[in-house]
């Protein structure tokens, strides 16, 4: 075999291995359980459409259910839609109609360190900006930066931030940051994350 078939040879493994990489990834990716809605869509669409499972809303009331499982949130409003990492905590609420009114939820499964909440956040608010979404109250709510100021004031216990986005009228979205004492790693500096979306509400 000569030497240009050996290396065409190797390049075409290495990237079969790659390809073979890649789709592992995406197929383990779109296995993680998931919430996948609409506000305002009736509740049994949502629940049917999800891949995690969550209990029926009661005919009447307004209130809310927490999925069966660990569950990322897939927001599928065509132009507005995002996606968050899994969550531990994570509620939905509905109607008096069984329609989705509301999602609360802390998009991880354990306190994290402050790289990694910084990862999440800014990956959000990426998501967000490219689908057009707007940051609003920005004098009061600036949106999340890795940088040294916003590293030391979501260390400061007392502080951590928030910040608003918004779709035109048709939705909102609250991200709020706080440094959390984890019983389990007291000597690290751990953080949560709520993210809350619903209709629009407050001043823009």
């Amino acid at each position: 075999m000569s030497l240009r078939l050996r290396v065409d040879w190797r390049r075409g493994l290495a990237l079969a291995v790659a390809a073979v990489i890649t789709l592992t990834a995406i197929q383990t990716f779109s296995d993680d359980p998931e919430i996948a809605l609409i506000i305002g869509e009736p509740w049994e669409d949502m629940r049917q459409r999800s891949s995690a499972a969550i209990d029926p809303a009661i005919p009447g009331h307004f209130w809310g259910r927490l999925p069966g499982s660990d569950a990322r949130l897939r927001f599928l409003d065509p132009k507005y839609g995002f996606v968050t990492p899994l969550a531990r905590f994570f509620s939905v609420s509905f109607n008096s109609d069984e329609s989705v009114s509301s999602v609360r939820m802390s998009p991880q499964i354990e306190p994290l360190l402050l790289d990694h909440t910084l990862k999440v956040v800014l990956d959000l608010q990426e998501q967000w900006h490219q689908g057009g979404w707007t940051p609003i109250r920005l004098q009061d709510f600036p949106s999340f930066a890795d940088t040294p100021q916003w590293r030391a004031r979501l260390r400061d216990v007392n502080k951590g931030g928030s910040t608003y986005w918004r779709a035109e009228d048709k939705f909102q979205v609250m991200l709020v940051v706080n440094r959390f004492r984890d019983v389990k790693r007291p000597t690290e500096e751990r953080y949560l994350i709520t993210l809350q979306l619903a209709s629009p509400w407050g001043r823009p």
